[in-house]
């Protein structure tokens, strides 16, 4: 195979990047949940479980603008191999680590640096191989993928598990490992754009100012972030919710993969809606849908009316992240795109940092419903926010 490229010709290049992403996400939403009821086998307080959600974040949220521009220097490829490889070291680090406190939080560090290499070498993959016109539609297809991961990821837990309130985590981290194997493969086949040439003969710095100071960007990124935050904040509570509540894992296994399913769906028909209603009226309505979601899983519910519940919630959460990513992906000029999308992913990672925090302070006194309705209310918060984004023309329709 060629250092600069790939055998693999395109068609067989858009698999192995979805696969890839699915992959990465199937393997980050099995360790992740399964973090939180290692904690609660551990007798962790409330409160240290919004310092476990926040762990997955911190040093990405340092290592997030240096990695975008290393994919903007060095190629896709070679970040999303980086990232595999650091997915393998994490899921090993959970199964020799979890006996303590210190050393999930440890493990879940490096899921969240693996995670993040691996997510911003995509994306910018997907922006800088797609017409101007078509990222809506690009970006639904790739977040698509990511859900579907997201979705199997839970699935995988009642297999690994079993159906218990408290599931076999060591099984768990052992088969999440396992799955991570294969993507060092995967990865190493990826062709790169190229734009890392024009990079490298480029002022980049300059660029992310000018990026920077772009019209509606920090509120496009705040919007980004709170419902990034949201998810994972569902991620970690659900689960406290259903051991308050007495629901099994598996039961909350199902929930979460249902509000992966809702976000696919979302996300699969993404560049047809906003074609026929424009994409800020698309991203302020999926917005308040979630806020609702959200909301109305404050009551104690039978468990049909909560897979109902938990749908809505993921249809308006899946179509956040893939509105935000086309509109930096159309203010950023190639060579400058991956450190678009990782300006975003700062955004992102600052909230997972302190949403969660302040969701485990408050899961002190209120519980996992308390955080649940303070999350509703930020998403509120943000819709109300991208009323004032300004109007981007929809894509041009394709046969």
């Amino acid at each position: 195979m060629p250092p600069g490229g790939s055998a693999v010709p395109g068609r067989a290049q858009r698999g192995l990047l979805l696969t890839h992403t699915v992959a990465v996400q199937a393997v980050t939403f099995m360790l992740r949940p399964a973090s939180a009821y290692r904690a609660l086998e551990l007798d962790v307080p409330g409160a240290w479980l919004g310092v476990l959600g926040a762990s997955f974040a911190v040093v990405p949220l340092v290592l997030a603008v240096p990695s975008g521009h290393a994919v903007d220097r060095l190629g896709e490829r070679r970040v999303a191999l980086a990232g595999s490889a650091l997915l393998v070291a994490a899921g090993l680090g959970f199964v020799l680590l979890a006996g303590s406190v210190a050393g999930l939080v440890l493990a879940s560090m490096a899921l969240g640096t693996a995670h993040l290499c691996a997510v911003v070498a995509q994306q910018a993959l997907v922006a800088n191989r797609t017409p101007a016109d078509r990222y809506d539609a690009a970006f639904g297809y790739y977040t698509f993928a990511a859900s579907l991961g997201q979705a199997l990821g839970p699935g995988l837990i009642v297999v690994f598990g079993g159906d218990r309130t408290i599931p076999d985590t060591r099984a768990i981290f052992l088969g999440a490992t396992v799955v991570a194997v294969p993507l060092l493969v995967v990865a190493l086949f990826l062709r790169p754009s190229g734009h890392h040439r024009q990079a490298a003969d480029g002022p980049g710095a300059g660029g992310l100012r000018d990026l920077l100071r772009e019209p509606g960007l920090v509120r496009a990124l705040t919007v980004s972030c709170v419902v990034l935050a949201a998810v994972d904040i569902t991620l970690v509570y659900l689960p406290a919710l259903g051991a308050e509540r007495g629901i099994a894992a598996g039961s909350i296994g199902i929930l979460l993969g249902v509000r992966a399913v809702a976000s696919m769906a979302s996300r699969l028909l993404l560049g047809r809606l906003v074609a026929a209603l424009g994409r800020r009226v698309v991203l302020v309505g999926t917005v308040a849908l979630s806020a609702a979601g959200l909301a109305l899983l404050l009551p104690p519910l039978p468990f049909a009316v909560l897979l109902v519940v938990v749908a809505v919630a993921g249809l308006g959460l899946g179509a956040g992240q893939p509105l935000t990513m086309s509109f930096l992906a159309e203010v950023a000029p190639p060579g400058l795109r991956g450190r678009a999308m990782s300006l975003r992913l700062t955004g992102n990672r600052l909230g997972q940092v302190l949403i969660p925090s302040a969701a485990g302070a408050l899961a002190a006194g209120t519980g996992a419903a308390g955080v649940l309705a303070c999350t509703a209310a930020g998403l509120a918060g943000a819709a109300v926010a991208a009323t004032r984004l300004h109007r981007s023309p929809p894509p041009t329709p394709h046969p």
